[in-house]
């Protein structure tokens, strides 16, 4: 087998998510799931040649054995000697990292460093790095962050208007995250609806647990909705998204929430599963809210209007529209979600073809927009793990 593939990794506080990919295809030869790590019940499962097959590990199994077990995998498969690279997934690069980097001993300090701002991400993104580095010491290991493409956008659009100190002194401003989705799907926009990259403006709506919209103008990311935290912006699965910031204050001195409850109310059991009183899952929230659950009617509508009215907003630093893409797991997937926000939209040009619409779903993607829209609209679906391997490749063979 040709040496041509990339290990990616997307490591979590308590499992990873790996895949063995062709870079220069997208191909993915192995791909699968390590959970419930440092638990008493983990479990390993993973896809290889379209069959599935799940592992258990022993009570209490670390990221380190977890990736003991994915070498014996790969090596029981003989897909060791097609690696090149492991790349790896770190969700905050801060203002150091711009663009993927081979991880060295001070990228390592720099990512640990920016683990303030990102304290739930990067630690786990860091066992994940050294883990893989003991189990594959002889593979560059290279770092893809969620923030880097984010890098472009503007001062008078990262700022928060606090004191400016806060951000000399301790780097308070908006990152933006999801960026290897938004690249891809902006990139992939181009290419299958005509446009012309270096004169596009495009915006890209990465819906699913976490949701985030960008503003993508001749191919750079010049403005998004989530800010130092993947808090801020749209309302997703169970996340609050943009609140008025005295409502901490609120909680903590008028009903004595403690700073911890404040920010698991903030970040678990607030945006569709608050509002729903039912589940973070959309799709049970359609299916309640067609049979008529008022407070899933209610979530879906406040969903829907939020995500509208940011995506109207980001026609200030585009000056126009050329198209709109939905992707994640409910931007590919949810027909009536998509219906909705481009109902709210009708006034910028674009309206919904209802039966391309319901077609475009369960990763077909397709342009959704009725002919005659001045502005596209289109599903395509999104994939994170082939940026991070190209950019791995890339970096890997540049240094051979």
């Amino acid at each position: 087998m040709p040496s041509h593939h990339v290990l990616v990794l997307n490591c979590g506080s308590s499992s990873f998510k790996f895949a063995i990919i062709d870079p220069h295809h997208g191909e993915t030869l192995l791909n699968g799931l390590a959970e419930r790590l440092n638990d008493s019940n983990p479990a390993m499962k993973y896809t290889y040649n379209g069959t599935k097959t799940n592992i258990e590990l022993a009570s209490f199994s670390s990221h380190t054995i977890a990736i003991e077990s994915l070498v014996s995998i790969i090596q029981d498969l003989n897909l060791s000697d097609s690696l090149i690279a492991v790349g790896h997934r770190v969700v905050h690069g801060g203002e150091t990292f711009t663009q993927s980097v081979e991880i060295t001993p001070d990228v390592l300090a720099a990512i640990q460093k920016t683990s303030n701002l990102a304290p739930l991400h990067n630690p786990a993104n860091l066992i994940g790095i050294e883990a893989a580095q003991h189990a594959f010491p002889n593979l560059k290991q290279i770092a893809v962050f969620d923030t880097a493409f984010h890098q472009t956008i503007p001062e008078h659009a990262y700022l928060y208007a606090i004191p400016y100190s806060l951000y000399q002194d301790h780097g308070i401003r908006r990152y933006g995250f999801h960026g290897t989705s938004h690249y891809y799907v902006s990139d992939m926009a181009c290419k299958t609806l005509g446009l012309d990259k270096q004169n596009s403006k495009i915006i890209t709506a990465h819906l699913g647990n976490g949701c985030s919209v960008s503003a993508i103008k001749n191919g750079q990311s010049v403005d998004t909705s989530m800010g130092l935290t993947p808090l801020e912006g749209l309302v997703m699965g169970t996340r609050s998204g943009d609140i008025d910031p005295g409502l901490f204050s609120y909680l903590t001195s008028q009903l004595n929430y403690s700073n911890e409850q404040v920010d698991a109310l903030l970040n678990k059991q607030s945006g569709l599963l608050g509002l729903s009183q039912l589940s973070n899952d959309c799709r049970e929230i359609e299916d309640a809210a067609q049979a008529g659950h008022r407070q899933a009617l209610l979530a879906l509508d406040i969903f829907c209007y939020r995500l509208a009215k940011y995506i109207s907003s980001y026609l200030v630093p585009l000056g126009g529209l050329d198209a709109l893409i939905f992707t994640g797991g409910i931007g590919e997937n949810s027909s009536l979600i998509r219906q909705k926000v481009l109902s709210h939209l009708s006034f910028v040009g674009v309206r919904c073809d209802d039966s391309q619409n319901e077609i475009a779903r369960f990763g077909k993607g397709g342009i959704i927009s009725a002919n005659g829209s001045s502005v596209q609209a289109a599903v395509i679906p999104t994939n994170e793990e082939w940026v991070i391997a190209t950019d791995a490749a890339a970096l890997t063979l540049e240094t051979k």
